[in-house]
C-alpha cells in the first residue's frame, strides 16, 4: 500500500525514482537540513494537509515523524470536537464527525490496510498476500472497519469532555506502532521494491527512528504540565493517560506479524488503526467519565 504524491499546480514536476513519488522543483527556495525534508515528506505522505511551500520533501527516513504527524491529525480531531461541542451539536453527533475527520486527513490510508489485512489473514498463511494484493474488498475487512469503528465511537462517548485529550494519544501511539513493525519483522515483499513501502525498512537506521517520538514524549511529561500548572493528582491522570498506549503500540504489531509472518504497508496501516482503537477505549476504561 502506497499512496503517491503529485502536484497539483501544473507545472513541471521531478520525481523520486525510487518511492514513485512527485513533487514541485520549481518552489524549493529554502535549504534546509535533511530531517526537516524528511518531516516535510512525512506531512505529504501521511496526511492530506496542503504541502509545505518553498521545501523540496525527502521520504527515505519519514516513519520516524509519523507520531508527529499523528500528534497534529489527532489534534485538528479534537478542535472540532471542541468546536461543535461549543455549538451545542450532540456528543454522537460529533463523535461520528470526528472519526470522519480523522480518516480523511489521513486520506484513508490506515483504513485500507486495515481492511486488506483482515482479508489476508482471513485467507490463511498461503494465499494471505494474494488476498492483500486484491483491489476488492472482502468481507473480514469490511467487518473489521465496522467493528472498528463501533469501537472507536463507543471509547469517545464514554470519554465525552476528555476525548479531545484522548484522540492527540491515539493518534501519537497508533504511529508508533509501525516502528516496533519495522524494527522486529521482515517485509512481506521484500522483492518488490518499486511502488511499495519497502522502503521504510530500506532507509530505517535502527533504534534511532524511534528518537523524535521519544523526545515528543518527554516534552509532553515534563514540560506540559509546568506549562498548565495542574495540580499533581490531573497531572498523573495526563502521564498515565498518555502511557496507556505503549502496551498496544508493542503488542499489536508484535501479533500481527507473526500471524502474517512479517508485515507489509498494509500491516503497517493496520496496525496504526487498531492501536488508535485498544488506546481509546484503555482511556475510556481508565479515565473517569467526562
Amino acid at each position: 500500500m502506497l499512496r503517491r504524491y503529485s502536484s497539483a499546480r501544473g507545472h513541471q514536476a521531478d520525481h523520486d525514482p525510487t518511492l514513485g513519488f512527485a513533487f514541485d522543483g520549481r518552489l524549493e527556495i529554502l535549504r534546509a537540513p535533511l530531517w526537516l525534508r524528511d518531516l516535510a515528506g512525512a506531512w505529504i505522505f501521511y496526511s492530506v494537509l496542503p504541502a509545505w511551500p518553498g521545501l523540496k520533501p525527502r521520504f527515505e527516513r519519514i516513519a520516524r515523524f509519523a507520531p508527529w504527524i499523528g500528534l497534529v491529525l489527532g489534534g485538528l480531531q479534537s478542535l472540532l470536537w471542541l468546536v461543535l461541542i461549543r455549538a451545542d451539536w450532540p456528543t454522537s453527533a460529533v463523535a461520528l464527525l470526528v472519526i470522519g475527520l480523522g480518516a480523511w486527513l489521513s486520506g484513508g490510508l490506515h483504513l485500507d490496510g486495515l481492511m486488506d489485512t483482515a482479508d489476508g489473514l482471513a485467507a490463511g498463511r498461503e494465499r494471505c498476500l494474494q488476498a492483500m494484493d486484491d483491489s476488492c474488498v472482502g468481507a473480514s475487512g469490511v467487518q473489521t472497519l465496522l467493528v472498528v469503528v463501533l469501537l472507536q465511537i463507543a471509547a469517545l462517548l464514554r470519554l465525552g469532555s476528555l476525548a479531545p485529550l484522548a484522540l492527540p494519544i491515539a493518534a501519537f501511539w497508533g504511529r508508533c506502532a509501525p516502528l516496533w513493525a519495522m524494527a522486529r519483522f521482515f517485509y512481506l515483499r521484500e522483492g518488490q521494491q518499486a511502488g511499495t513501502a519497502s522502503f521504510h525498512r530500506r532507509y530505517r537506521q535502527g533504534w534511532q527512528e524511534a528518537l523524535p517520538a521519544f523526545l515528543v514524549l518527554l516534552l509532553v511529561l515534563t514540560v506540559f504540565p509546568s506549562l498548565l500548572m495542574v495540580g499533581w493528582p490531573s497531572q498523573m491522570v495526563l502521564m498515565a493517560g498518555i502511557g496507556v498506549g505503549v502496551l498496544p503500540a508493542f503488542l499489536v504489531p508484535e501479533v500481527l506479524g507473526r500471524r502474517l509472518g512479517g508485515h507489509s504497508g498494509d500491516s503497517y496501516g493496520a496496525s496504526v488503526v487498531l492501536v488508535e482503537t485498544v488506546t481509546l477505549l484503555l482511556l475510556a476504561v481508565l479515565l473517569p467519565a467526562g
